[in-house]
């Protein structure tokens, strides 16, 4: 991706949008000399707070909601197995059927790049060495925005984004994370250091995050949670190269623990997307278009569970009043009529917070970490456990206690009453309650599926996990359009790259490829996803 220069012109528009007017003069802001001068205009940060704003929302694009329908609706909250759509789009021949549609995935790209990667840039030469703490908290959502990209296409853009060169070269995606890693390290000294002081918050008007209140605790408070958030996302990055580098994840999981300030333990400390205008894209695709339903794979694993989650996440179904009914992903849709009115994603995403990282994902990634010695301040068992609680304290629902102690209810065969040819028997074998007989692998299974549940509906990372472990099992497809590319038994890795960076860094895309370690395919695994036992 080339970022062409900023312009004189560019600038005043810019300017100009934020009610500051340009004239011949490039260095006299304003020719009225009572107006807001570029030095009133830094004094209160403003020339860097607004580059947050678009970096929040797009993280998730929060709107238009067709975009984020493109950028993970159609993708990962299907290959997640979270949700399914209805809709037979582009003739059925699509992401859900493993034939991946350069049109929609070009947006995840796109729009990560333009609204993430570009902001976190500009306000780095703004900040950096001059106003740390700025450039601490862009690093943060830099890397919380940017993970899901390299775990999306695996090698991209990222040390030498902002080059003006007519290619622009791809970091391998080991590279990504070795530098994700060291700009959390900075990001947590710098913020660390200023909670130490007690150094009031100058992010509190900027943060779309909720962790602006905590500033009404104290000062400092503010910037004490988004240690704790870097802290827990340092942990999911190092779970997430276990199988890849096993020494390097153990250290900087142990590290994120052990820091004084540590990852999240309270449903205060998840990290949101707060919106004071947008609500969760999913309630309109869901709800107004009728464009996505419960998956399958819900309703055999929370059904077969009798989880008291499920009326929380979905609605009953219109077409079978009082059930809950989940349509299977990669099957022959004749019509949108005959899946539509299946249960609909309910209350969990009609409101302004966008929930991106919980506190029982926390627990999760603390509870497999225990199951292989490392050290988490607790067993798998009190972490696995905790983690179900902090769910269900998070999702206000009850009967966490007989949930976790059910050792007899197991996921139920999938039942497609209006077709039959897309039933089929359960994939998953294994309980609620903790089992210390039995294997390592049984014991994960049981981790990543709660895990699973807890996260929903953020598919991004429940499909990245699924990857990594192959859990929970899914559903395959009835139908693989992939042209053997893509198998139905692993599904898909990956999104192969897209045609704006062809277009325009055709030289670019070639060193990306050539440290993918395959073919630039949707079967192609990312550096981390390893096809190996999970222990």
């Amino acid at each position: 991706m080339k970022l062409n220069k900023i312009t004189r012109a560019t600038i005043c528009t810019l300017l100009l949008a934020t009610t500051v007017g340009c004239t011949d003069n490039f260095e006299d802001i304003n020719t009225n000399p009572n107006g807001i001068t570029l030095k009133d205009f830094e004094q209160d940060f403003n020339h860097i707070k607004g580059g947050f704003t678009p970096m929040f929302n797009n993280i998730q694009v929060l709107n238009p909601e067709w975009v984020y329908q493109l950028q993970q609706g159609l993708n990962s909250d299907i290959w997640s197995g979270y949700m399914a759509t209805p809709t037979g789009f582009a003739g059925g021949i699509n992401n859900t059927t493993y034939s991946l549609v350069d049109g929609w995935n070009g947006f995840i790209w796109d729009y990560g790049y333009k609204n993430v990667m570009y902001n976190a840039f500009d306000i780095a030469n703004k900040t950096k060495g001059k106003y740390d703490q700025f450039y601490a908290l862009s690093l943060i959502l830099k890397v919380e925005g940017m993970h899901r990209m390299t775990d999306t296409f695996g090698p991209i853009i990222y040390s030498k984004f902002g080059n003006n060169e007519a290619t622009i070269e791809y970091d391998s995606q080991q590279d990504v994370y070795t530098q994700m890693f060291s700009e959390l390290d900075f990001a947590i000294t710098e913020l660390t250091k200023r909670v130490d002081a007690k150094e009031p918050s100058v992010f509190v008007s900027t943060d779309l995050s909720g962790y602006a209140k905590a500033e009404e605790s104290g000062p400092g408070e503010n910037y004490k949670q988004w240690v704790k958030f870097a802290n827990t996302l340092r942990l999911r990055l190092a779970m997430r190269i276990v199988k890849v580098n096993p020494a390097l994840a153990k250290s900087e999981a142990e590290k994120a623990v052990a820091h004084k300030i540590g990852v999240f333990t309270t449903n205060a400390d998840l990290f949101k997307i707060v919106s004071p205008v947008y609500t969760n894209p999913i309630a309109t695709i869901s709800g107004a278009w009728l464009d996505i339903r419960m998956s399958a794979d819900m309703e055999s694993i929370m059904g077969g569970y009798q989880d008291p989650r499920m009326s929380i996440y979905f609605d009953p179904s219109a077409q079978f009043p009082g059930q809950y009914k989940g349509v299977r992903t990669g099957i022959d849709i004749i019509g949108k009529s005959d899946h539509q009115d299946f249960s609909g994603i309910g209350g969990v995403v009609r409101s302004k917070e966008i929930v991106l990282m919980t506190t029982a994902e926390a627990y999760f990634l603390r509870a497999e970490g225990a199951l292989r010695g490392w050290n988490m301040n607790g067993t798998a068992q009190q972490l696995y456990e905790e983690g179900i609680k902090a769910s269900f304290d998070q999702r206000g629902a009850s009967g966490a206690a007989a949930y976790i102690a059910d050792n007899v209810k197991l996921p139920k065969a999938y039942v497609d009453p209006n077709f039959p040819v897309n039933n089929s028997a359960p994939v998953n074998n294994v309980t609620v309650a903790w089992d210390a007989a039995a294997t390592n692998e049984v014991k994960l299974q049981k981790i990543i599926t709660q895990k699973w549940i807890a996260g929903f509906p953020e598919g991004q990372e429940a499909w990245s996990d699924y990857r990594r472990t192959g859990y929970p099992k899914l559903f395959p497809v009835v139908k693989n359009y992939s042209g053997g590319t893509i198998t139905t038994q692993y599904g898909v890795r990956r999104i192969n790259y897209v045609q704006s960076e062809k277009s325009t860094n055709s030289g670019g895309v070639a060193t990306g490829v050539s440290k993918l370690g395959g073919p630039d395919n949707g079967g192609t695994r990312v550096w981390w996803d390893v096809n190996a036992p999970n222990f």
